[in-house]
């Protein structure tokens, strides 16, 4: 295995204390390559694919993952050339979560150095004209409506403080807000809502199973889109959530597919995994079996 590990050396908290005290163990076995400024992560994953690196991993949060994920994605073959591993040391890791990756840093690189490949869907976005077409890769999870402003509302500092509680913060602002309608279309079915959720995985936000049916592996696309949101729509959802881990089946509407279009306000942003990525209309698409990922 030839590989690098992508990071920050800033990064703060528990998880990235424990990360360093390992460094040393994993510079024998890796090469090291340090951010300095925001997205700096995709670039140094992307020159990472060009120096010949087999396997390449993010050591951070969901955004850290996503940003190494285009990284690789920026470059041609990009993902027949590299695998993709996960040392999880942000607030929510959802997709360390789904994969079963301990967020104990040296925990976790054990599982890496042994180099167990699986291949999941590797799910995106694209965005632009017919001339200039962007693809915007997203591993786990994405949203749009109330999800994506909330994002949008976080208070970093607070989040620093008080962790993944920041976004429960952020989200009640977004609900005193008035929602956009958004429409989903499968070239069959049309459904328009305030709030969607797009899964490759089962979970979202945490350990939430949001979207029971969802599969890395599948070949699908999974939606969750609700009609309306609202203070009574919340509470019922996450008591729903907290109790059964499930939402209420009349709450929402599913949908599974491998294409979608997205359409409504230019303002309203979407998400993936956790980052502000772009504004709708925009086309959902799937390529099965497309990303290679270390495993437990």
């Amino acid at each position: 295995m030839r590989a690098c590990v992508i990071f920050n050396p800033a990064a703060k908290g528990q998880k990235a204390e424990k990360f360093r005290r390992c460094l040393d163990e994993i510079a024998k076995e890796a090469s090291l390559k340090r951010t300095a400024a925001p997205r700096d992560a995709r670039r140094l994953a992307a020159q990472a694919v060009a120096d010949g690196f087999d396997t390449i991993i993010a050591a951070g949060g969901d955004g850290t993952l996503n940003e190494v994920l285009n990284g690789i994605g920026d470059v041609p073959d990009g993902f027949d050339r590299v695998r993709l591993g996960v040392l999880p040391l942000g607030t929510v890791n959802v997709f360390a979560r789904e994969l079963r990756i301990p967020t104990h840093p040296e925990k976790a690189w054990q599982i890496l150095r042994l180099g167990r490949e699986r291949r999941i869907d590797l799910p995106y976005f694209v965005n632009g004209s017919a001339t200039a077409r962007e693809r915007i890769y997203f591993a786990q999870l994405a949203g749009a409506g109330l999800d994506s402003r909330a994002i949008e509302l976080v208070d970093w500092p607070l989040k620093k403080k008080i962790g993944p509680l920041a976004y429960v913060v952020a989200g009640l602002k977004a609900l005193c807000e008035c929602q956009a309608q958004i429409t989903v279309s499968d070239g069959n079915r049309s459904v328009t809502g305030e709030l969607v959720l797009v899964g490759n995985g089962c979970k979202y936000g945490g350990d939430f199973c949001v979207l029971p049916e969802a599969g890395l592996s599948n070949g699908q696309i999974d939606l969750c889109l609700f009609p309306k949101v609202s203070w009574f729509v919340l509470l019922r959802c996450g008591a729903s959530l907290l109790f059964t881990n499930q939402l209420p089946k009349s709450a929402v509407t599913r949908l599974r597919g491998t294409a979608f279009n997205f359409t409504g306000q230019p303002a309203i942003r979407f998400e993936v995994d956790g980052e502000l990525a772009g504004n709708l209309p925009t086309q959902l698409n799937i390529q099965p079996a497309g990303l290679r990922v270390l495993v437990p």
